[in-house]
């Protein structure tokens, strides 16, 4: 059996970027640069106003910080979009919008609120804005500046950035397809629930569950349905999965009468890398190749196939996105109660991390930890990790923690 971290190298060893793709820059979102970009403008592309008030000369507006009363001509009015008429000439003033280009000779704004808004004539009756309120030209970026290198995520913000440069597409790397089998007699589609009402069948939950993180993950899920515990169907489904990018399959790993999963793929040309890690939940995990299309055989125990994705699915599908950051980041928490552990695996037991006043984390299990219990999964923000040195963890001890989400970083109290 290979440790977590062991597993974790020979997996992602064998997996490789995928390819390039060129794609519309809203539809951007979440991928990974496969190239660097760089502006083709200058931005701004001139210096401009950032307030409403008056484009006017340091020069005339000086006195006014000895006391001085200073009244100036407006000769024109700049908006957004508009240019001035001509270049603005000593005891002058422009009335400006926020956002339109400065008038040639002025060097400062005064914000409307330190005038008296005059029209034809404007009085100034304070001088602290002198020298501001502009944004000049090439501020934000010059033309031929590096926008993007290769590798960066495309958040929000770097949509905007990449939107006023002109980028109508970017290059990326191209989503992972994840082929998802379920496999069990006893499992039935959602549509089929009256079979569960009737006490014969249960929710391949598996297939919505796995659906669901390969989406928060950057793949596109391609559900091919719940096998049969038959080799003949198992061998259907994976010869259906040859167009994707990577084969997850739920159940029929371990050694059971009715797991066929490692023989059949077998059966087809997979070469197996390693089956078990020393782990709990998850310990039956297999990964192998399939025609060059990496396979991971996660436990049909709900619990055990996420703690499984987590660890080991989701790295392997952002390093084919073209992620460098592939793992999600541990904490250090303080455990309020005993935790035991009966056997000499790492375990990964269902947590809910919170933060007190003090800024120090603390961690309570979130209830049963069967690896069929669900809703512990579901009430759950972490994973607690307890080595398998550890099989009894005193209450105020401290262990890592693997953050499942960004739940510690919000709040219901407004941040100022």
């Amino acid at each position: 059996m290979l440790t977590v971290a062991e597993a974790s190298e020979r997996i992602l060893a064998e997996i490789r970027q995928l390819d390039v793709e060129s794609v519309p820059l809203r539809q951007a979102l979440g991928r990974v640069c496969a190239e660097d970009i760089s502006a083709t403008v200058t931005m701004p592309p001139w210096s401009n106003s950032s307030m409403d008030g008056y484009a006017v000369r340091s020069a005339d507006i000086t006195p006014v910080m000895s006391g001085e009363l200073v009244k100036l001509r407006v000769v024109a009015t700049i908006a957004a979009g508009e240019f001035a008429p001509r270049p603005l000439k000593r005891g002058e003033a422009m009335r400006i919008m926020t956002g339109a280009p400065m008038p040639e000779g002025a060097d400062s704004v005064i914000r409307k609120e330190h005038t008296d808004g005059g029209s034809a004539k404007v009085e100034i009756r304070d001088a602290a804005d002198v020298w501001k309120n502009i944004r000049q030209a090439g501020e934000d970026y010059q033309r031929g500046d590096v926008l993007a290198k290769r590798g960066t995520p495309v958040r929000p913000a770097l949509i905007g950035v990449l939107a006023s440069s002109g980028v109508a597409e970017v290059k990326t790397f191209r989503r992972p397809r994840v082929a998802i089998i379920s496999s069990g007699n006893e499992l039935v589609d959602i549509e089929d629930f009256d079979e569960v009402i009737a006490q014969r069948r249960i929710v391949s939950s598996n297939s919505y569950t796995l659906d669901a993180l390969t989406r928060v993950a950057g793949g596109d899920p391609v559900d091919l349905g719940i096998a049969a515990d038959t080799k003949a169907s198992l061998k259907r489904k994976l010869e259906s999965a040859g167009d994707c990018d990577l084969i997850l399959t739920s159940a029929g790993v371990s050694v059971g009468d009715l797991d066929h999963t490692r023989n059949v793929f077998a059966a087809l040309g997979g070469k197996q890398k390693f089956w078990k890690v020393k782990m709990r939940p998850g310990a039956p995990l297999a990964f192998g190749m399939l025609n060059d299309v990496p396979w991971l055989g996660v436990s049909g125990n709900p619990v055990s196939a996420m703690v499984s994705f987590e660890l080991f699915v989701r790295p392997a599908l952002r390093k084919m996105q073209g992620h460098s950051a592939l793992f999600r980041r541990t904490v250090t928490v303080t455990v309020e109660e005993e935790v035991k552990t009966s056997a000499k695996l790492t375990h990964f037991l269902r947590a809910s991390v919170t933060r007190n006043d003090d800024g120090t984390l603390v961690a309570r299990l979130t209830g049963h930890q069967s690896s069929g219990a669900l809703t512990s999964m579901a009430r759950a923000n972490a994973l607690l990790i307890v080595p398998e040195t550890s099989p009894k963890v005193a209450k105020g001890s401290q262990l890592k923690a693997l953050m499942l989400d960004q739940s510690l970083d919000e709040t219901s109290v407004f941040p100022l």
